[in-house]
């Protein structure tokens, strides 16, 4: 049977903040951009009588039988919207777990997508919602890995046109609780992004922004601010700013050379941590 290759890209966060909280979660809103970092899926139909999933690479350490992908998988399952169809998938996991860039999130988004392409699924626009909603919060945003914003009144707007900045992407040896982090926000910003436009993802608008939640996680994890601040004073970055709820510090650059350089100037003094360069798409 014809495996197919699927590329699940890693979600950043250029700005977020958390502007109250509703009985169960908190009012997040955030400028997101996908970068070339990615997961590698491997898919195909199977005759045997359950789905199989497995995980190799890098980051596929202590995934939990229960993830977003067999979560999927029994949903779809339970809908009946794949018709009985059973499949086998691998991925390699090249994207670190708990950096706050999505990864399983994004697996299952990947998903999703490519079998509403190929039609093997099919299910309307509010029926999405909600069953990306039982995976997990931010799944929806990979459905469409576009530049995208999102408004505290959960409203999704995306836009096609390319958002063109290099980034050294680096997770120290530990990561982040998104429950954890969360549950330590005792003050809420103002709306910022209810009126979204494609400005918002100018370099410049982008610099004065902030992500709400790295007063938790600094606090915290007083490490992540010292990368923050050494990747800071890096001639050219652009800006310095923690994806989601950590552990990745993403900085950003206009130049591939300068991104480069950065990443040798980094390895010299953080050597024992995780890093990548890599570019939005």
């Amino acid at each position: 049977m014809y495996t197919y290759k699927i590329k699940s890209y890693a979600k950043i966060n250029l700005a977020l903040n958390v502007t109250g909280k509703s009985a169960k979660l908190h009012k997040v809103e955030s400028i997101i951009s996908f970068v070339d970092l990615h997961d590698l899926i491997y898919l195909k139909l199977t005759n045997s009588k359950n789905h199989k999933v497995s995980f190799q690479g890098t980051f596929s350490k202590d995934i939990n039988k229960k993830n977003t992908v067999s979560t999927l998988l029994k949903i779809l399952d339970k809908k009946k919207l794949l018709n009985n169809k059973k499949f086998q998938i691998k991925i390699i996991k090249n994207i670190p777990q708990q950096a706050g860039m999505g990864g399983g999130s994004m697996n299952a988004s990947t998903l999703i997508n490519f079998l509403m392409i190929k039609k093997i699924i099919k299910i309307k626009k509010d029926e999405l919602a909600k069953l990306t909603k039982l995976i997990g919060s931010d799944v929806i945003l990979g459905i469409n890995a576009k530049n995208s914003i999102l408004s505290s009144n959960g409203k999704i707007t995306q836009y096609k046109k390319k958002f063109r900045l290099y980034t050294l992407i680096v997770k120290p040896n530990f990561g982040c609780s998104t429950k954890y982090i969360f549950s330590k926000v005792k003050s809420f910003s103002k709306a910022k992004l209810n009126l979204p436009k494609h400005t918002m993802f100018n370099k410049y608008y982008l610099k004065n922004l902030n992500n709400d939640l790295e007063i938790v996680a600094f606090k915290k994890y007083p490490k992540l601010k010292n990368i923050k601040s050494f990747l800071s004073s890096i001639p050219n970055t652009i800006f310095v700013r923690m994806s989601g709820s950590g552990s990745s510090i993403v900085a950003y650059f206009h130049s591939k050379k300068a991104c480069s350089i950065a990443l040798k100037k980094f390895k010299r003094k953080f050597n024992s941590y995780w890093c990548i360069a890599s570019k939005t798409i």
